[in-house]
């Protein structure tokens, strides 16, 4: 139980700091403005792919958020590490950038699938 503790914050964290804290501080920048015109994106998506991904990433870190929304968030970063990938070899071909996504999503499984060894009931 311990170590599925221990994986379930140490990858949680991560997702939270990739997806929460580093979006919310860096989405208005020029650059990110830019790479979202490069994969072809309006620049409103940005925005609301900001204001998802923070809320997302709270949901994942507060411990008392309801079971179903954490796994509405779960499966909304999914979504966002596999459009992302397919975004960039859409855009640039295969390559660090489209891998990128596919190994956070690998920690977002490492994290999901902790949280429910930790909280194996019924969804509230």
């Amino acid at each position: 139980m311990k170590k599925h503790k221990i994986i379930f914050w140490i990858t949680t964290i991560l997702i939270f700091l990739f997806e929460g804290v580093m979006p919310a501080l860096t989405s208005q920048t020029e650059l990110a403005k830019e790479g979202m015109r490069h994969l072809g994106y309006p620049e409103y998506f940005g925005i609301i792919l900001t204001v998802f991904k923070v809320l997302g990433a709270l949901v994942l870190i507060i411990p008392a958020a309801p079971k179903r929304l954490k796994e509405w968030a779960y499966a909304g970063f999914t979504f966002d590490f596999l459009g992302a990938s397919a975004s960039y070899i859409a855009v640039e071909g295969f390559g660090f950038a489209a891998v990128f996504p596919l190994v956070v999503l690998g920690v977002l499984m490492l994290s999901y699938v902790s949280y429910h060894k930790l909280n194996s009931g019924a969804l509230e």
